[in-house]
């Protein structure tokens, strides 16, 4: 155990703990972890991910979630206390808290605190509440989970990227506050290109394209993926429906035919779809395909994206202060249409171009 400790570099971790009174960050031993777990019972399995396994565990009277992982980077053991001693100094309202680890064992364990309302796929797939998402509750919790993002690339030192953005890795708490999880998880894959090539980070379906190509993983990976749960947000869709026809299986795909065909009103979810609410989906809408750019360089940073989704929920709220004609709507979502040519302004983009969406009358 005591191999698998220095390895990890536990010696920099401990001096840093005992120099530092105020460091909220725990070295746990291996029989805490186990006597947490019930020595890893699959009764306190929380969820499954490609890194690892997460567990439900109480240590010193704390509910805790912790991550067993399946595999780190043998060029990067020396490195991995210094990458927690970054990780745990993150403080953000909606990233999940990494409270200590593990490294008495082959594979260091992550201890992060506990989320109780489990993740945002299951709050949108209505399999934890009975009642409907209102809009105005989607759109928080894109931008809280969009704020979390942005803090990551540009308020740690240095940036994180996380590596891995989705509905599974964004939690809800008691009160349904958005906290991104698993920011960690990209230290912990290997980094050896002959190896990324095979183990590839990321989920199928929120991958970009750019780094399927490259695999280098920078913002604008993240931007694409935060981008793709922008639509399950507004359509309440499987990301990848593998009943679907070969170039319909990505939502992502769908989403840009419908967009490029005037009739993103067919995969909108029921739940949100109504005359008041067209308005804000479009900007949602327009947003994301920024996002899904194939071009990284051409997609807005994640801070641009959080400020741009701040203003759209204040349209929201306000309407009156920023509102379309009723037609323009109409035409964008594929309902009844005039003979119009609309320039959308937006409000985040490098160049602040317009995009022209042209609607032809029946």
């Amino acid at each position: 155990m005591k191999k698998y400790f220095d390895q990890h570099g536990g010696l920099i971790l401990l001096e840093k703990i005992k120099s530092n009174q105020g460091f909220g960050f725990t070295i746990f031993t291996k029989q805490q972890v186990e006597q947490a777990t019930n020595n890893f019972d699959n009764v306190n399995i929380l969820g499954y991910g490609g890194q690892g396994t997460v567990y439900k565990g109480i240590l010193s009277d704390q509910i805790v979630a912790i991550k067993k992982c399946k595999i780190v980077d043998e060029n990067k053991k020396k490195e991995f206390g210094k990458e927690m001693l970054i990780l745990s100094q993150i403080n953000h309202k909606n990233i999940v808290k990494l409270l200590g680890c593990c490294l008495e064992v082959e594979v260091p364990m992550l201890v992060y605190e506990f989320i109780s309302n489990g993740t945002l796929f299951d709050y949108i797939n209505n399999k934890r509440q009975e009642s409907h998402i209102s809009l105005t509750t989607r759109l928080r919790i894109a931008q809280e989970s969009a704020e979390a993002l942005a803090y990551l690339h540009s308020s740690a030192s240095p940036p994180i990227f996380h590596g891995d953005v989705k509905s599974t890795n964004i939690l809800l708490d008691q009160n349904y506050m958005a906290k991104v999880s698993d920011f960690g998880a990209s230290i912990l894959a290997p980094t050896d290109e002959a190896q990324m090539v095979t183990l590839v980070q990321g989920t199928c379906g929120y991958l970009d394209p750019e780094y399927l190509q490259s695999c280098k993983l920078t913002d604008k990976s993240d931007v694409y993926s935060f981008g793709v749960v922008l639509l399950e947000l507004v359509t309440g869709k499987p990301v990848i429906d593998f009943n679907a026809p070969e170039e319909e299986k990505g939502l992502s795909s769908r989403f840009l035919t419908a967009m490029k065909e005037k009739k993103l009103n067919e995969l909108l979810d029921d739940e949100i779809k109504s005359e008041d609410n067209m308005e804000v989906i479009m900007e949602v809408a327009i947003l994301a395909k920024e996002c899904l750019n194939m071009t990284g360089e051409e997609r807005p940073t994640m801070k641009q994206v959080a400020d741009e989704l701040e203003r759209i929920r204040k349209l929201k709220q306000h309407p009156w202060e920023q509102a379309y004609h009723p037609e323009e709507i109409e035409s964008l979502l594929g309902g009844p249409s005039h003979h119009i040519e609309i320039e959308h302004i937006g409000s985040f983009g490098l160049e602040k171009k317009a995009e022209k969406v042209i609607a032809v009358g029946r």
